[in-house]
């Protein structure tokens, strides 16, 4: 009797957890005899995947943060490839973390496993010449950004474009005081949302600057209620321990970033998958983001787009504010946040743009027709 097919399923941070998550679970509806194994967390854990390392271990950003941990990295990369050499999967889904997941491919394809990436790298961005790589290693690129399947398949690459999985992980549209209540929050309070980031690093460097200018605000606003929704990779005393002395009380909420959003009059989130979440619930947001100074000239010399937002990417225009690396301060953060706050044309503008990119992602069902195409990648089911 022919065993189940076996996928191996690599994913990295918080974000890219959450996605190969609901891919898993799209294509268990269709193969329940599926078994998973792999790298990532708890949703891929709770959708019943075996775990061989833990997503937080590969989730670091930028030059200086990567070179302490390159052993290890290197380790579990070598970690997985022998776990496939030992198990043969019949299809491997790599998600997100290209520096990582594009190196894994390449022993895959060694071993003659199809590879099916999901959350195409963007290589549209920068570092451009990875196409050519992509092309060698990669069976099927399932992009969730409605540009990324013509720029593939014109360099070769077989790709499709599947929707984006954040349209079907944000809640409905609907009011701040319900979403307040939801949460459990003062449904009369003015309320600020900050979302610092999923990894360590994101929460030392942005935080700060996010706090002092939350207690600019709060002089302005009595009563201010400042909401912070916690990854599951933080520890929340590490997020606390970025208000001692600021005379701020933060609401941490485990998770459900989106809903925060939702519930805030406006929000200042960390550049990232977040932005775009936070596009979607369609409230005013300023996106701010820090790295080392050898990460951001590199980038700078890399980089090919004129946002790093995906906001104003798919916009195709400044929908939200972008402060980078010295624009980055509590004043300038409080200033933004001060324009959008109330209505007017500012606030309804970025609203406008807001809504405008929404439609542009398309239906829900991203993970359906990624599960669809991965099972075209697997042998047919024995009769």
């Amino acid at each position: 009797m022919t065993p189940p097919p076996r996928i191996l399923v690599v994913a990295g941070e918080a974000s890219g957890d959450a996605h190969a998550a609901e891919l898993v679970a799209a294509l268990q509806a269709r193969r329940p005899d599926l078994t998973f194994f792999g790298m990532g967390g708890s949703r891929l854990a709770a959708r019943g995947v075996e775990l061989l390392f833990d997503a937080r271990e590969v989730s670091v950003m930028g030059i200086t943060e990567v070179l302490p941990r390159i052993p290890r990295i290197l380790q579990i990369l070598k970690g997985l490839a022998n776990a496939a050499t030992e198990r043969r999967p019949d299809v491997a889904i790599l998600v997100d973390i290209p520096d990582f997941n594009l190196r894994l491919a390449e022993k895959l394809k060694a071993q003659g496993i199809p590879v099916a990436y999901y959350i195409s790298p963007m290589i549209w961005a920068w570092r451009r010449g990875r196409v050519r790589t992509i092309k060698r290693l990669v069976d099927r690129m399932l992009c969730i950004l409605p540009f990324e399947e013509d720029f593939y398949r014109e360099a070769g690459v077989s790709a499709r474009y599947v929707g984006s999985p954040v349209v079907e992980q944000v809640p409905a549209p609907d009011t701040a005081v319900a979403f307040r209540e939801r949460l459990g929050l003062d449904k009369d309070a003015p309320t600020l949302a900050l979302l610092p980031g999923s990894r360590m690093s994101e929460i030392r460097r942005l935080l700060p600057a996010m706090v002092a200018a939350a207690k600019r605000l709060s002089a302005e606003r009595p009563g201010l209620q400042i909401v912070v929704p916690v990854a599951p990779t933080i520890p929340r005393q590490e997020v606390l321990s970025h208000f001692e002395g600021s005379g701020l009380t933060p609401v941490l909420v485990d998770g459900r970033a989106p809903e925060v959003v939702g519930a805030s009059d406006a929000a200042v989130v960390a550049s990232g998958t977040a932005v775009l979440e936070a596009g979607l619930m369609q409230r005013p947001l300023v996106v701010i983001y820090r790295v080392s100074l050898i990460t951001y000239w590199v980038g700078r010399l890399m980089l090919k787009v004129a946002f790093v937002s995906l906001i104003n990417l798919l916009a195709g225009r400044r929908v939200v504010p972008e402060l980078l690396q010295g624009e980055m301060t509590p004043e300038r953060i409080a200033d933004e946040v001060r324009r959008v706050w109330t209505p007017g044309a500012p606030r309804e503008e970025m609203l406008k743009g807001l809504a405008e990119v929404r439609g542009r992602l398309g239906e829900a069902g991203a993970a359906t027709r990624a599960a669809e195409s991965v099972m075209e990648l697997l042998p047919p089911r024995a009769i």
